[in-house]
């Protein structure tokens, strides 16, 4: 099986190169990239005027499943992503039963095995259940094919089990990814502490218990020379934290989401649960200092954090109502009219943040277009407008907040192992 994609605007982040050529797929690698290829293939698709592009490696995804199907499923998931050009995953483990032992991972993998749409990586948690009290055998859940350790959705309290952890994960050459919540500074609260929380009447988070939990979690990496990677930054003290910590060239990496550099607090005034996230939507100059942070290379990932919910979670009093918002469908549009058109980043460096800077981090193997690499990649069109509404969302849940938003870019084809996987 062969296939010829031409006339493409092709972005390979690897070689840190955008040009107008053609791409020749044999099996499920690529076999050339050049201009004018005349070999004869099965399928030609021509990709004028279009971005052709690594597919997404998307290393903060909540597939729900096992435990959670009214939620997610790995195929609805999957099926979704392929839609916003995700060919990648990394689930996460907060599951039920949680992904905390060889058992668990297995039962995991035989999911993925029967219904995944594309490549699903496994996170592993740190500790049993992910309540923080009990290292996890970090060792044979390496060997069972984890690809990170993380709590996510609970930050790991104690100093020593956390030192360990990384001590471990660094044997394996694993990450950790650390969800930054001090829960003594968070506790109870719904939405960024600041003025619109007092005019809310609402029970604010400050950014503190993100940005001091990022600095404890960063200095114990540098003290075992440990490898962590900052989840969801959400502050500009953050930003300004990991910053610092790269210039001493600490093993830290971070990653931030499309909603902290396009929705600020601001949009709460309405109630609105598909804007309840954690960490909460904050300030106008934490966008602007998220933004920066991803221009100057200081946040190295942007991944969705697609965390579906029912409605009955979601069609509550505020206070009740679960956090998260889907964005595996969105997530690429919302970077192309947040920072691709107004100049914030270029094409290959949206590529590096969004496929292969996560592909490096978890050890996939993927997010380039160099010949003999496999070939995972999107054809997007820049263009294309189109409106969030539930009846576009493919995810088995609808929890978007960008529902009613215009956005710009769409995917018209995700091929997945040299084959389509979807086309528009």
């Amino acid at each position: 099986m062969s296939l010829l994609i031409k006339n493409g605007f092709v972005v390979d982040p690897e070689q840190k190169t955008g040009r107008v050529c053609d791409i020749f797929i044999k099996v499920d690698a690529i076999n050339r990239v050049g201009q004018a290829i005349k070999e004869k293939a099965d399928q030609v698709i021509d990709a004028k005027e279009k971005i052709v592009m690594p597919g997404i490696v998307d290393m903060h995804v909540h597939l729900r499943e096992p435990g959670r199907e009214d939620k997610e499923t790995v195929a609805s998931g999957t099926r979704a992503g392929l839609r916003g050009g995700v060919t990648t995953v990394l689930a996460m483990p907060n599951t039920q039963p949680a992904i905390d032992s060889a058992q668990n991972v297995a039962l995991l993998q035989r999911i993925i095995k029967n219904s995944a749409q594309s490549n699903v990586f496994i996170a592993g948690a740190i500790t049993l259940k992910r309540l923080g009290e009990e290292l996890v055998d970090i060792d044979a859940l390496q060997k069972a094919g984890v690809a990170a350790f993380t709590d996510d959705g609970a930050s790991v309290e104690s100093d020593a089990i956390f030192t360990k952890a990384l001590r471990l994960a660094k044997k394996h050459n694993l990450p950790l990814i650390c969800h930054c919540e001090d829960v003594k500074l968070s506790r109870g609260g719904v939405i960024n502490l600041g003025i619109v929380s007092t005019i809310l009447g609402l029970r604010g988070v400050s950014k503190a218990s993100e940005y001091r939990r990022v600095e404890r979690d960063i200095k114990l990496a540098e003290k075992e020379n440990g490898r962590v990677h900052i989840a969801h930054v959400s502050c500009k003290e953050s930003v300004e934290i990991i910053a610092t910590a790269k210039k001493k060239k600490i093993a830290v990496t971070a990653e931030t989401a499309p909603h902290y550099f396009s929705l600020d607090e601001t949009l709460l005034t309405d109630y609105n649960t598909n804007m309840k996230i954690n960490p909460p939507l904050r300030t106008k100059a934490d966008i602007e200092a998220i933004k920066q942070g991803l221009r100057d290379g200081v946040i190295d990932v942007i991944a969705s954090d697609h965390a579906p919910h029912t409605e009955n979670e979601k069609d509550i009093e505020f206070d009740r109502a679960a956090f998260g918002t889907i964005g595996l469908e969105t997530m690429l549009s919302v970077c192309i009219t947040e920072l691709i058109e107004p100049g914030v980043l270029d094409w290959v460096s949206l590529a590096a943040k969004l496929s292969l800077n996560p592909a490096r981090i978890i050890g996939a193997g993927r997010g380039t277009i160099g010949e003999g690499s496999i070939a995972d990649l999107i054809i997007v069109d820049p263009l294309k407008e189109w409106v969030v509404s539930e009846e576009t969302i493919c995810s088995q849940s609808k929890n978007s907040a960008f529902l009613g938003k215009k956005l710009k870019g769409a995917v018209e084809c995700a091929v997945l192992a040299g084959k389509v996987a979807f086309k528009r």
